[in-house]
């Protein structure tokens, strides 16, 4: 693919007035020197688990190749804030980026990973497109917007929400307000069929080679006339933050129209793309619903637009060893498609970090929490034996062997960071911020000693201990540190107590 260069000509545009508010167009280069994983591994928080020390092992080395991967901005090419490298071709990717800056959070102190999203609101075009891969070393995109493939997915609201919940930075949400909802409103109008439902292609959802469309059509760059379940899901959950940033920032009055939408995509979401048969979400194919249970249609409960009365039987796919409970969970595509595959070939049944951190905190967000703290468990030990065996991790991974996925990239973090560190703290550990409540959240599932120290929270830094206990119905015996009052809710099996 050839690069491509921003056209200001007005004739190709119809101005978005929300990007005339986006300062990212007009912000001072960034000059600062990029910090060595040597200079700042002692200033990152530190987890605590006793007899797991592969895992810890596994967690300090997906921080050394980050630290690896840093870069300053090509001043030229549009780019205005250090950033993290995706590690793949040179081109920076919005998919990838946004997720690998959830793990980078915890160590915005040293490095602010989450600027990485700078540099695509600094490429914004003046209709409200982003390009979803930007050339690093010189001026240059790799799609026109026209393409079908050119954007998506829209997940950067979603990322920026993680990250206020951590940090309770309002700076950062006024800054990526209307960047965020320019490029909502142009997916608004050029991604969607009349009905308001939206489409996307492989390329553009993420998931390349997936079985998503019908016969005929390019499973990676057509859209095969279909509605596409993640694509509309999405765009509910970047509706729901923008509305909840707006109330935040006091700019209620520029999402009133994603109200509208937001119901809108739900009733359409459950009346259309439902089968009561099959309990599960589909895109609809010109000749109806797919049938291709991808782990796409799973957004839903990040979203949580999933009605009660459905939630048991739809996540009873995930405990369905024939469908999603497979050796290493879980698997992109059902494991009873004629296309999926024991190796995962891609994206046709190779489980992948980014796609179980969305699973895991859709599971949380419908209290779930179980079940969500079972396959984080599993993932992580599958992407730790791997490490114990090659001393690094992957792409993605095999779901019924302990090995990587077949093709797949090494030393890749890459997203697969995810795992060793935002999955461990927040899911096996159990350990989770919440800026709205100020308060930080432990479920403690484990019995074996374990914590973390160093945890940012909202400028302050906590050091957080639970003792072994003999069973997970025994009160744990928590100890909390910091230089100033934080208020710590911890849950476990038998019961609730807050410190602080």
């Amino acid at each position: 693919m050839g690069k491509h260069y921003l056209v200001n000509d007005s004739l190709f545009y119809a101005d978005n007035p929300y990007v005339a508010k986006n300062p990212f167009l007009t912000v001072a280069v960034e000059d600062n020197p990029l910090p060595t994983y040597a200079e700042v591994k002692d200033q990152l928080p530190r987890p605590i688990w006793s007899g797991h020390e592969d895992a810890i092992a596994c967690y300090d080395k997906v921080w050394e190749i980050a630290f690896r991967n840093l870069k300053k901005p090509n001043a030229a090419g549009g780019f205005v804030s250090n950033f993290i490298d995706t590690a793949f071709n040179g081109y920076l990717f919005m998919w990838d980026s946004s997720f690998i800056v959830m793990f980078g959070r915890y160590g915005a102190h040293v490095f602010n990973f989450q600027k990485t999203l700078d540099n695509f609101y600094s490429h914004q075009h003046r209709d409200g497109f982003i390009c979803r891969e930007i050339c690093e070393d010189e001026p240059g995109e790799q799609f026109q917007r026209d393409d079908p493939a050119s954007t998506g997915p829209n997940i950067m609201p979603w990322c920026e929400w993680e990250y206020y919940q951590l940090t309770g930075d309002k700076d950062r949400l006024e800054k990526v307000f209307y960047p965020l909802l320019a490029y909502h409103k142009w997916l608004q109008l050029n991604r969607t069929w009349r009905d308001g439902s939206y489409w996307s292609c492989g390329l553009a959802c993420g998931m390349d080679n997936q079985p998503r469309v019908d016969v005929g059509y390019c499973e990676h760059a057509s859209h095969g006339h279909g509605i596409w379940i993640d694509a509309c899901i999405q765009m509910v959950i970047s509706g729901k933050v923008l509305i909840e940033m707006g109330k935040i920032l006091g700019h209620e009055e520029d999402t009133v129209w994603l109200i509208e939408e937001v119901e809108m995509l739900t009733a359409l979401i459950n009346d259309k793309l439902w089968s009561e048969d099959d309990a599960f979400y589909f895109d609809m194919w010109r000749s109806g619903l797919s049938g291709v249970k991808s782990i796409g249609a799973y957004w839903s409960l990040l979203a949580d637009i999933v009605p009660a009365e459905r939630l048991p039987r739809f996540i009873a796919h995930l405990e369905n060893p024939k469908e999603f409970k497979r050796p290493h969970r879980v698997p992109t595509l059902s494991a009873d498609h004629p296309d999926y595959h024991e190796d995962g070939h891609y994206w046709k049944g190779s489980v992948w970090a980014p796609t179980n951190y969305m699973l895991l905190k859709g599971l949380d967000r419908v209290s779930y929490h179980a079940l969500a703290h079972e396959i984080a468990c599993n993932t992580l030990d599958n992407v730790v034996k791997v490490f114990n065996e090659t001393n690094t991790v992957w792409e993605n991974y095999s779901p019924e062997h302990t090995k990587p996925g077949i093709p797949a990239k090494f030393d890749f973090v890459g997203w697969t960071g995810l795992i060793p560190i935002a999955v461990l703290i927040e899911y096996v550990f159990g350990i989770q911020a919440d800026a709205k409540s100020d308060e930080i959240v432990w479920r403690v599932n484990l019995t074996e000693q374990h914590g973390i120290e160093k945890y940012p929270f909202g400028g302050k830094f906590v050091d957080l201990c639970c003792e072994a206990r003999e069973d997970a119905a025994a009160e744990p015996v928590v100890t909390v540190k910091c230089d100033s009052p934080v208020r710590v809710r911890v849950i476990w099996e038998g019961g609730e107590k807050i410190i602080g």
